[in-house]
Parts: C-alpha cells; structure tokens; sequence
C-alpha cells in the first residue's frame, strides 16, 4: 500500500560565484521555495511546488512512498539513524534547494 511522503524545504541555497558567471543580473535566490515549506505527496506533484524541483526529486519519493529502504541511497544516508528518509536537492545549479523527503506512517 503506497504511503505519503512528508516533503520539507531545508535550505535555499546560492552559489555566488556560479550566478555571477552565468546567471542574469541580479538573479535572487530560489523565488518558489521557502525554508521551512513543507508538502505532502506520493505519487503527484503537491500544488504550489516548483515543476523543476518536482522533476528532480519525485523518483525518490514514489520509492519511499512505496517502502523502499536504502537500496538506492545508502551510499549517501544514514538509513539506520533516519529509515525512509533522503535528503536531495532540486537541479538549480546556481540557487539549488536542499530538500528532506520522509516516508510518513499514517
């Protein structure tokens, strides 16, 4: 049975360097996420969630939604301390945004 997956924005991040380089003229930071937002999902994207942030985690969380367990991210998470849980980024090189996905029991 496919389960929600508590999504929360833990940072917005900005490169500086990089945005100087190629972003346009005063590029601000990430203007859809906020630190702290949190939105639940399982398989369809939550209303009011950036499309290019969905694109780039939403295979991590239909896999949790649907109990996956480390097999695809235990080379970079703690899956003793934090079970069902990934901490991605969107695919915004220059403004990336830190996202925590957990599988939620309910």
């Amino acid at each position: 049975m496919m389960k929600k997956c508590k999504i929360t924005i833990l940072k917005t991040t900005y490169q500086e360097e990089l945005a100087k380089e190629y972003g346009i003229k005063n590029l601000p930071r990430c203007p859809l996420m906020k630190e702290g937002q949190v939105f639940y999902a399982d398989y369809a994207k939550p209303e009011g969630f950036c499309d290019e942030a969905w694109k780039a985690i939403y295979q991590y969380v239909f896999a949790l939604a649907n109990g996956a367990e480390g097999w695809y991210y235990d080379d970079w998470m703690d899956t003793e301390r934090h079970p069902g849980t990934a901490i991605v980024s969107c695919n915004d090189g220059l403004r990336p945004v830190i996202i925590k996905i957990e599988r939620i029991e309910e």
